[in-house]
């Protein structure tokens, strides 16, 4: 028997990281989504919120043939419909908070954070995950 030492190249040698057969790391997309979901449960009460408003937003997008399933989705509307989003949240919180003096920030912080809840919230419904929270069965 020939013991020799071989070196294999860098994705040889984890074979369970299997892109292209729906794993990922050897789990499968229900797992992903089943952990995004519980962690998700621990954002901020204000997070929590804006999530689930951007998921009751991209259900008027979530449609056949939408933008948010081209395989490639385009940076710049993804930006755009998170302006949005972030132009509705600033809204519904001034409506709430009009009768208070400083209702809170511009919402230009916000912008980024909406941002990124829409992409993950894009990414989990590609793979198969419905809207909200703990809606995965």
């Amino acid at each position: 028997m020939d013991f020799e030492r071989r070196i294999l190249p860098f994705y040889m040698t984890y074979p369970a990281a299997g892109y292209g057969n729906g794993t990922l790391y050897g789990r499968q997309d229900g797992d992903v989504l089943r952990d995004l979901e519980y962690f998700r449960q621990m954002y901020p009460a204000q997070i929590r919120h804006y999530q689930t408003r951007v998921a009751e937003i991209l259900d008027k997008l979530d449609y056949e043939g939408s933008v948010i399933y081209d395989e490639y989705p385009d940076r710049y509307t993804l930006e755009r419909t998170a302006d949005n989003i972030t132009d509705i949240i600033r809204r519904e919180e001034r409506q709430k908070y009009s009768d208070q003096e400083n209702p809170g920030d511009d919402g230009e912080p916000r912008q980024p954070l909406i941002f990124v809840l829409l992409v993950n919230e894009v990414y989990k419904r590609r793979r198969g995950g419905k809207r909200g929270f703990f809606s995965l069965s």
